[in-house]
């Protein structure tokens, strides 16, 4: 059975197969873009009706750069397309069992765009939302 830190460094290897990514498993203490952030919102217990089936709803948070820029907005299209060399649906999906710990995954939907704050500058960000069944 797949831990939580398994599936969360899963998602975050999968996530660096987009070139120029920068992707961590963990919350960092700077952000330095384009960044992906793998974070974990929820575990459903036995939805097999019996142990062994969890279901985890992670949440990829994906920094691009200053809202000022007009390239993040490029940046951030590409990484929005549900096909192709930046996809994060593509990049996610092109292994569903994260290395042989989750029995399948699916990028459901990207949420929102939106901003983040850091010292004096202000982010682009995109929200991203999988759901992982080990």
């Amino acid at each position: 059975m797949a831990t939580v830190t398994e599936l969360r460094n899963g998602l975050a290897t999968r996530l660096a197969t987009i070139s120029g990514l920068r992707t961590t498993a963990t919350i960092p203490d700077q952000i330095n873009p384009p960044l992906a952030i793998v974070s974990l919102d929820t575990i459903t217990f036995d939805q097999a009706f019996h142990r062994g089936l969890d279901e985890y709803r992670f949440t990829i948070t994906v920094v691009v750069g200053r809202i000022s820029e007009r390239t993040a907005q490029t940046k951030l299209d590409g990484y929005l397309a549900p096909t192709g060399s930046t996809s994060i649906k593509t990049a996610i999906e092109g292994d569903t069992s994260l290395g042989g710990k989750a029995q399948t995954l699916r990028v459901t939907e990207m949420t929102g765009l939106s901003s983040a704050s850091e010292a004096e500058d202000i982010y682009l960000t995109a929200t991203f939302s999988v759901v992982v069944y080990a």
